[in-house]
């Protein structure tokens, strides 16, 4: 996928402008209440405009030029919305050339047959082997392959895919590097995960969130408030001058440009372009999301749940310290671990083997010359080692190793046991080393959390957001780990059950829930939690459940959805304030230029040349803004930790101040131009 974060590109600027055009169709139009009462008055003042050249009226040039800029006012809009959505027809096409014809291996028994993959059902089994492209949404049954899925998430790092567990699913279109794997196919060809991708990225199933369908309410409120208000001028008008005997009665075009002047036009020409880039900057992290709803829902969280292990922690336990047993010397145990290490190609074991070296400059053995046999760790063993010149070396868990020792006729001491549970305590995981039935002591496996995460937690905790660590690990381990993180709560030896029932908790509280996860046992909570991120590299249960798909398998990409959330809102927020000012500004600015001959008190505090002038220098101000605020519409505002009462008190003093000078300086120096020009 595309990452460029140029807005105006030319290929999308040409193809923003051909749909500006497109969607003048009144039909789209009237989506948008505000923008619709534009196009009315655009037509209404050509209906005019024609009429005066028509009759060689005078007034044709001034009418013309605010029949040219109404018009220019719903297109800008439109262009503000179709830039948005070019962005991700544009994702939507470099995922189409993913989704080449191919053919697929399918098994029928213990024989192949080469079939087209559309044809393909849900339920077949497909053979793939290295070069091949996988045909169809599936999983892996049979075998582990390295799979190079760069046409979908953009990343040229090819992942492991093998049967059971929780990296079985695999994507159309995706391809095979090495080794062969059968693969289930889980949906039909023409419902995959490519084509919804496509779907949902052109915006096909784009629906208004709620916060987005309230927003519509208020400016067609306001909408509605300012043509009651602009139709009852007309009369008022007539009414001072035939009282005064003086002045001028505005006619229907001055009118419309006066009521487009005064509703939240800006706002309302960018309110759709915001949502939908919204959803784009979710999608420029590679996170797929099903719906604008779940992006501003994201925005609205107020609990967070995180897995411990690799969203937390960095996901590989590292050796930090050897703990002796009495009578044993540091080197010695250090020896012993590293002798039960070296075969070990875990993360953990090569820690071991790292922090010997490190500690006493104890070098690798060659195993092999000393005829040594690697015993492997099991999950029923619980415990590995080696086995070399009538030495049984081994480590693992506490009552593993106690049981070993008691088998060789040992006992274990007292002090050992003490040591380990002070080491779970600290958070660390116990590894104890023993040679034959001695005990050497214990190896301390460390969970390092990430860096910058406390920090990272501080934040979410002053935007009023709770963060939840979800682990397997004991309650001891939990709390040590959720203490240096900085999590404010957490749930041990976590269950789905309980992760379900925390979710309900949290939910009938009133508060929405976030949540990332990858397993089948983790659909429930995704499909409950409010904002339910699953990891591509999951389970088919698990990124159907949820209502985001992190492409790159990233836990830690759960905060990240959520500031985007919180940067959605804060940009339309600012932009209303913005847009709400302005026209504050604007009717200050028309008002007393338009009434003055009527009304010669106005004239103190009228700064323009004459009425028509006022109207047009309004009226492209009112378009040009559009265009203006389209980059800041696009990126968002700056986003920053905040709660809800700062994010207004800035908005206020912000845009709401900026707001309300800026159309003062602008309306006057195009009101000199337009003089200058002779255009008014």
């Amino acid at each position: 996928m595309s990452k460029s974060n140029s807005l105006f590109q030319k290929e999308l600027v040409g193809r923003a402008i051909k749909d500006a055009f497109r969607k003048l169709d009144p039909r789209l139009v009237a989506k948008n209440p505000v923008m619709f009462v534009v196009l009315v008055g655009s037509v209404v003042t050509s209906y005019f405009f024609i009429r005066d050249l028509v009759t060689g009226s005078s007034n044709a040039l001034f009418t013309g030029q605010l029949t040219l800029w109404l018009w220019f006012t719903v297109l800008f809009a439109n262009f503000a919305e179709a830039m948005a959505e070019g962005r991700g027809k544009a994702q939507a096409d470099s995922l189409r050339k993913a989704r080449t014809t191919m053919t697929a291996r399918r098994l029928r028994g213990s024989d192949e047959e080469r079939v087209a993959a559309p044809e393909l059902i849900k339920g077949d089994l497909v053979v793939c082997e290295p070069g091949d492209y996988i045909p169809a949404d599936g999983e892996v049954i049979e075998g582990i392959a390295s799979v190079d899925e760069s046409a979908i998430t953009g990343e040229s790092a090819p992942v492991i895919r093998e049967s059971g567990g929780d990296r079985s699913a695999v994507t159309g279109g995706t391809k095979v590097l090495s080794d062969r794997i059968v693969v289930r196919v889980t949906q039909d060809p023409g419902n995959s995960f490519l084509d919804r991708m496509i779907s949902l990225v052109e915006g096909a199933q784009r629906q208004k969130t709620p916060n987005e369908i309230a927003l519509s309410i208020l400016l067609s409120g306001l909408t509605l408030v300012f043509l009651i208000a602009t139709v009852t001028l007309l009369p008022f008008a007539q009414y001072a001058v035939n009282q005064a005997g003086k002045g001028m009665t505005p006619t229907v075009p001055v009118l419309a440009a006066l009521l487009v002047c005064l509703i939240p036009t800006t706002i309302g020409g960018l309110l759709s372009a915001i949502g939908i880039a919204g959803m784009d900057r979710v999608m420029q992290r590679n996170v797929l999301a099903m719906s604008g709803r779940a992006v501003e829902a994201a925005g609205d969280v107020s609990t967070l749940l995180l897995d411990k292990t690799g969203t937390i922690t960095l996901g590989n336990r590292q050796a930090s310290a050897f703990h002796p047993a009495p009578g044993i010397s540091e080197h010695d145990l250090a020896e012993a671990a590293q002798l039960s290490s070296l075969a070990d190609e875990t993360p953990e074991g090569r820690s071991i083997v790292v922090l010997a070296k490190e500690k006493f400059n104890i070098r690798e053995h060659d195993l092999e010359s000393m005829h040594a046999e690697f015993v492997p760790f099991t999950a029923q063993t619980r415990m590995s080692g080696v086995d070399y010149d009538g030495r049984h070396v081994r480590k693992g868990a506490t009552e593993s190793i106690r049981r070993f020792v008691e088998e060789q006729g040992g006992t274990f001491p007292k002090e050992v046991a003490e040591i380990a549970e002070r080491v779970s305590k600290e958070g660390s995981t116990p590894l104890v080393v023993a040679d034959g039935k001695r005990v050497l002591g214990v190896v301390q496996l460390k969970d390092i959390v990430k860096g910058g995460m406390k920090q990272r937690f501080a934040q979410m905790r002053e935007m009023g957001i709770k963060t939840v660590m979800i682990t397997g690990d004991n309650p001891l381990t939990a709390a040590a780990i959720a203490a240096e993180a900085g999590v404010d709560d957490f749930i041990a030896e976590a269950t789905p059950e309980q992760k379900l029932a925390y979710i309900r908790g949290e939910q009938t509280g009133g508060r929405l829930v976030a949540m990332t996860g990858d397993g089948t046992n983790d659909a429930p909570a995704l499909a409950q939690a409010d904002v339910g991120v699953a990891m591509n590299t999951g389970t088919q249960a698990a990124k159907e459940a949820g209502n985001m798909v992190d492409l790159d398998s990233n836990p830690t990409k759960l905060i990240e959805v959520v500031e985007i959330g919180k940067q959605l809102l804060m940009t339309r927020g600012a932009l209303t304030t913005f847009s709400i000012a302005n026209d504050v500004a604007k009717y200050f600015a028309i008002i007393p230029a338009m009434f003055i001959v009527t009304y010669p008190e106005l004239g103190r505090i009228n700064f323009l040349s004459n009425p028509k002038s006022a109207v047009l220098a309004a009226v492209i101000f009112n378009a040009l803004i559009i265009i203006a605020l389209i980059p800041l519409a696009l990126r968002g505002v700056a986003y920053r930790p905040m709660n809800a009462a700062k994010v207004l008190r800035r908005n206020l003093l912000l845009y709401g101040v900026v707001g309300v000078i800026i159309p003062f300086p602008f309306i006057w120096l195009i009101d000199k131009i337009l003089v200058l020009l002779r255009l008014a």
